[in-house]
């Protein structure tokens, strides 16, 4: 098979779908490589480091996509990519299809499969390929929520450890699940007061085991979410529908509960939000105002530290580029029913339930 590792266009993109490494491995199993010159520079890897692993180097993204069988990226493709897109050629990356009606579209006239980490299982109901990321901006959430408190950045000035005869800040993560996990255990670890959310008790039961002693575990309806934005300097929206947009838990109204100055950062932005007031936003302007509370909403967190991210991606995705390139998708997917999750169209029909809902278009399920 001919794998193809282009240049991620995204604004502010920096990781990359393959490492050197994993060019090394699928050569080593007689496939073709093409990497776009340039792919790896954002992530630390240079044009001779893939070309001693065996890569075929191609100067501009339209020799990748036109050559070959099989694309590997981080994000879903843009507007100028699109184009570009063979019929059944697969694609293997994040798409977040609930979130962009135009990009589910738009790949659905292309007639590509595209198989989209983020739904992609695994015997134990987790989310293999999202996991990674998750992580990643679970911690980062703190990361840059803690910054954008600082008062030249427009937040209320509280530093979220606080110091000795001054009280920590408040954290309130909405939602338990791999990001609200990474993000409790960074805020805690910085001494703030945290809380985490979520409507499951068995979660909720484990959480309040493995967490430290400032963090409680709630459970989540209207009424603690609003209790405990008027409490919260920093708010983190942590919620996940795999493959699904996420549901609205912080409406407009509710904003007028939260101290003017305080930080949300609406990690679940990239399945459409789960603040109402949330609309994407880039590392290069990462944040604005709507009535005194500032919101942090890029749409592609962990491309901000893409040495790290592209690594703990690549871990989890080359096992599977290796197969898929041994065995084609359609195989694949008749051979592991956690792979045929993955797959949310093939060939101009649309095969995830969630996605079709979202958009109010046809649905057929993946031939068994």
């Amino acid at each position: 098979m001919i794998v193809g590792v282009p240049t991620e266009v995204k604004t502010d993109e920096f990781r990359v779908g393959m490492r050197p490494v994993g060019v090394e491995m699928l050569v080593r199993d007689g496939h073709t490589v093409l990497v776009q010159a340039g792919a790896g520079h954002g992530s630390g890897f240079s044009d001779e480091q893939y070309a001693a692993a065996g890569a075929r180097m191609v100067p501009d993204a339209k020799g990748v996509w036109s050559g070959a069988d099989m694309i590997v990226k981080v994000k879903e493709p843009q507007p100028q990519e699109i184009p570009m897109i063979r019929p059944e050629q697969l694609l293997f990356t994040y798409f977040h299809f609930a979130a962009d009606r135009e990009l589910t579209v738009g790949c659905l006239e292309s007639r590509c499969i595209a198989a989209a980490y983020e739904t992609l299982t695994d015997d134990h109901g987790h989310l293999p390929l999202l996991t990674p990321m998750s992580e990643v901006a679970g911690k980062l959430s703190v990361q840059e929520g803690a910054k954008y408190l600082e008062r030249p950045f427009g937040g209320a000035g509280v530093l979220l450890g606080g110091v000795p005869g001054v009280a920590p800040g408040h954290v309130l993560v909405i939602g338990g699940g791999v990001v609200g996990t990474c993000a409790a255990r960074m805020a805690a670890g910085l001494g703030a007061d945290v809380v985490i959310l979520d409507v499951s008790i068995e979660r909720l039961r484990w959480l309040s085991e493995v967490m430290p002693a400032n963090v409680s575990c709630v459970f989540s309806d209207p009424q603690a979410i609003r209790e405990r934005l008027a409490w919260a300097d920093l708010i983190v929206g942590a919620v996940l529908l795999p493959g699904a947009r996420a549901p609205k838990l912080i409406r407009k109204p509710d904003l007028a509960h939260i101290r003017p100055g305080s930080v949300i950062v609406d990690v679940a932005i990239d399945q459409g939000g789960c603040v109402e007031t949330a609309r994407v936003t880039t590392h290069r302007n990462p944040t604005y105002v709507v009535d005194g509370v500032v919101h942090y909403c890029v749409g592609n967190m962990p491309g901000a530290v893409a040495r790290t991210s592209t690594q703990a991606l690549t871990n989890a995705t080359l096992p599977w580029v290796l197969k898929l390139a041994r065995v084609g998708a359609d195989q694949l997917a008749r051979m592991d029913h956690h792979f045929a999750n993955a797959i949310n169209m093939t060939r101009g029909t649309l095969t995830n339930r969630a996605v079709a809902e979202a958009h109010d278009l046809e649905f057929e399920p993946l031939p068994a």
